[in-house]
């Protein structure tokens, strides 16, 4: 479940990130404008209709006077009006929904992108759950403001504004009466606003803590069923969806209560107030029925925006809190630490680390004062116990992380100063728990690189001895990868990652315990591969079976995250110091196995 919780959004946060939605507006300014263009014309429509019917009411049923001429043009201009409206509304809404979906789909693509981008440490604290809903769920909310309710909104004020001016036209002074009642709509509105976005942040937040239990149960679904957790991850899902469900029950009674029902009150309120003055009119002069009926029809036009505003808040309410939840992300900080531009390029592969210290948290070590050299073809193995601090070593050389005390150089130069593409390029990374891409054997080797051939692909696959068991299944190299490649076994897993890393051709190996999940017969099948792969290349290898780096030019062992003996397997086995111990157990549980 996500731990951190956001902040609560005051009023002047909310119009930031409004004022920020907007401006994915700007491309489409010219789009937009043609659809503002239309909507006048139909709010032009929608004022003059009942002006025409007054009309009507007034010259001819109130006097009984019909003629032939008068009413058949009185008739065509609301016929035409109406005709007009409703296709002049359709291209107006349609315009104004394609620049709203162009805009989520800009918006997501930020999102998605900027996603790909974070550094290893906000993955770190933040649930996969939690950052789908923010691609999926809090987009979706944000693409249902600007198709539904920014549009509404402007087709509202719009609306209003042309209906007031109309009866100010036909009534100065019962306008100003219906003007009075707006300062009491604008309470309710700010009232709503006030408390709708700490009730929908509550519900999202929910939401998000739902999808990243629901992500975590997916993931683990194995151990899960094997550990027979079922009952614990329900009991825990229905808390959280508890929590949700009572966030929910908060909106509801809320919208229930500030929505229509207080809107439709003061509608009333209108009504009466209209008829009172109307019927108070009556007792000194002659009120017009035509009147009557336009002021009544521009009453229900004016509150009906109005009540369409509302019932839009909470839309937009959501909108806005899932606006900021999405920007949370795309202002994150932690980002990949940045590449360099000298255009510096690896060309022998020389690894260096001077005195490397790091910390996850800030507070705690894991690293202290690493220093060793990595000659140009040669294989550094890392070996110790769990927590000692191999996986670090890689994830600062794959700059998965940054570090701030120390130094690492690769031929000379600073990790920082390589361009991004240029060391992804030169560097292959094998893990012990390989991902496999959706699509197809062939897709997984390649990594939708197009200058590689499929004869290159195939070669890969033929070094690493991936080939023949590739070949076996019932569509060779176009065998269908589901997701993660859980169809297949560990350790073809595994050879098609080798394979994949080999078709890079890079010029410095890691390898972070990549023979641990394969089995003895197929481990001896692939060592003649890993010391082809290791030739001419700079291997850094973890491993935790020494028998796979007896032959490692040197070997560092650590422990509690400092570097306590090197040298070659030989040499420290004549020192009978820690890696003397650890060749001792693993022999003897392998004597016993």
């Amino acid at each position: 479940m996500e731990q951190e919780q956001q902040p609560k959004l005051t009023g002047k946060e909310q119009w930031q990130v409004f004022k920020r939605l907007l401006t994915y507006l700007k491309p489409h300014k010219k789009a937009l404008a043609g659809a503002l263009f239309l909507l006048a014309l139909t709010v032009a429509g929608d004022v003059l209709g009942p002006l025409i019917i007054k009309t009507f009411i007034d010259r001819h049923l109130a006097t009984g006077h019909f003629p032939r001429t008068g009413v058949i043009g009185l008739a065509a201009a609301y016929a035409g009006i109406v005709v007009i409206s409703v296709f002049v509304s359709y291209f107006q809404l349609l315009k104004f929904q394609e620049v709203a979906l162009n805009v989520i789909r800009e918006l997501r693509i930020d999102v998605f992108s900027k996603v790909h981008h974070l550094g290893m440490r906000y993955f770190d604290r933040t649930p996969a759950g939690s950052t789908v809903s923010r691609v999926t769920n809090d987009t979706e909310a944000i693409k249902e403001m600007f198709v539904g309710v920014l549009t509404g909104f402007v087709q509202s004020a719009f609306l209003v504004t042309g209906v007031y001016i109309a009866m100010f036209l036909l009534n100065w002074r019962l306008a100003l009466i219906v003007l009075l009642l707006l300062p009491v709509m604008i309470w309710i509105v700010a009232a709503y606003r006030k408390y709708s976005s700490v009730f929908y942040q509550d519900l999202r937040e929910r939401l998000s803590q739902l999808n990243a239990k629901l992500s975590e149960s997916l993931q683990g679904m194995g151990m899960i069923q094997a550990f027979r957790q079922e009952e614990r991850l329900q009991e825990e899902f229905e808390a959280i969806n508890k929590e949700h469900y009572r966030a929910g029950r908060r909106n509801i009674r809320l919208d229930s209560l500030m929505l229509h029902p207080a809107i439709d009150l003061i509608y009333a309120g209108a009504i009466i107030l209209l008829l009172s003055y109307f019927g108070i009119t009556s007792f000194g002069t002659a009120v017009e029925a035509g009147t009557i009926y336009a002021f009544v029809t521009y009453i229900d036009r004016f509150f009906e925006p109005v009540n369409q505003v509302m019932r839009r808040l909470s839309l937009f309410q959501q909108a806005i809190v899932a606006a900021s939840r999405v920007f949370t992300v795309l202002d994150d900080s932690e980002t990949v630490p940045r590449q360099g531009g000298k255009r510096a390029e690896i060309t022998e592969g020389k690894i260096e680390f001077r005195n490397v210290s790091f910390s996850y948290d800030g507070r705690t070590d894991v690293l202290k004062n690493i220093t060793f050299t990595a000659e140009p073809g040669e294989t550094i193995a890392l070996v110790g116990h769990t927590g000692s601090g191999k996986s670090s070593i890689i994830n600062l050389l794959m700059r998965f992380y940054e570090f701030e005390r120390g130094e690492i150089k690769i031929d000379g130069q600073s990790v920082r100063d390589f361009e991004a593409a240029e060391f992804r390029n030169k560097t292959g990374l094998v893990l012990q728990d390989p991902f496999l891409f959706y699509g197809t054997i062939e897709s997984n080797i390649r990594l939708h690189n197009k200058e590689m051939t499929d004869s290159e692909v195939r070669a890969a696959a033929e070094f690493v001895q991936a080939d023949p068991f590739i070949r076996s299944l019932p569509h060779g190299y176009d065998q269908k990868v589901t997701e993660r490649g859980a169809t297949f076994s560990s350790g073809q897993r595994q050879l098609i990652a080798f394979a994949r890393t080999i078709a890079a051709d890079p010029r410095i190996l890691v390898l972070d315990e990549a023979t641990a999940n394969i089995d003895t017969e197929t481990e001896i099948a692939i060592q003649s591969s890993l010391e082809r792969m290791r030739k001419g290349r700079t291997t850094i290898a973890i491993a935790h079976r020494l028998s796979t780096i007896q032959d490692a030019d040197q070997i560092l062992v650590l422990h509690h995250g400092e570097i306590v003996e090197r040298g070659t397997h030989q040499e420290l086995l004549a020192t009978g110091g820690l890696y003397h111990k650890m060749n001792l157990l693993q022999n003897h549980v392998a004597e016993q196995a």
